[in-house]
């Protein structure tokens, strides 16, 4: 594996596990909007809550997708009774230390949820860009292009982590290499983030 000017996060499934949080607010969104659960169940992780209700309510107009996306979030908010870092996690961010590598989370939450599960999950990131800080949120490149630029690297050398298609994209977009989670296709293929920590570690030796 090359080496890396930076490694750039997901939030929620990749460095936070929040899965059931995130399936709870969409499930209870979804039976309030009445939308059916097996329709809205695909597109739940990954995108801007604006992004996935334009998906399953392409009817709604800017003023009632506005509203609709301020729900979904409104949701999530204060649910993280079960929010905990994911496996590995503590490992590669003792890693990132160690190596002295820049690293960010750039997730599709707003900067409030954001704060929220990184807090509950007791992470504290160097650089957090959210959707609110590029004009386009994943799939587009926009958030991990931002990310590089802030931390002053080139978007070719980062490596983003990633655990969903729509996040993939969007660092394939930005001419990063991926790492990827849940049995998804990267240039390189994790279980879990301590093998990450294990590779990082291994090509620093």
């Amino acid at each position: 594996m090359r080496r890396f000017a930076a490694v750039l996060l997901d939030m929620d499934g990749t460095l936070v596990d929040s899965d059931r949080a995130v399936e709870r607010a969409w499930l209870a969104w979804a039976a309030e909007a009445g939308v059916a659960a097996e329709t809205i169940a695909p597109h739940m992780h990954g995108n801007p809550a604006a992004t996935t209700i334009g998906k399953v309510l392409p009817g709604l107009d800017p003023a009632g997708l506005e509203l609709a996306a301020a729900r979904q979030l409104e949701l999530q908010y204060d649910d993280l009774d079960d929010v905990v870092p994911t496996p590995g996690a503590g490992r590669l961010l003792l890693a990132l230390k160690e190596l002295d590598l820049p690293w960010a989370v750039v997730t599709s939450a707003d900067r409030r949820l954001a704060a929220a599960r990184l807090g509950a999950a007791g992470i504290a990131p160097p650089l957090l860009v959210t959707f609110e800080d590029t004009p386009r949120g994943k799939p587009f490149p926009d958030p991990y292009l931002a990310a590089a630029a802030k931390l002053g690297v080139a978007p070719a050398g980062c490596l983003v982590v990633e655990d969903s298609q729509p996040g993939i994209d969007s660092g394939r977009a930005a001419g990063a290499a991926i790492a990827a989670l849940r049995g998804l296709d990267g240039d390189l293929r994790l279980r879990d983030l301590g093998d990450l920590a294990d590779a990082l570690l291994s090509d620093a030796a």
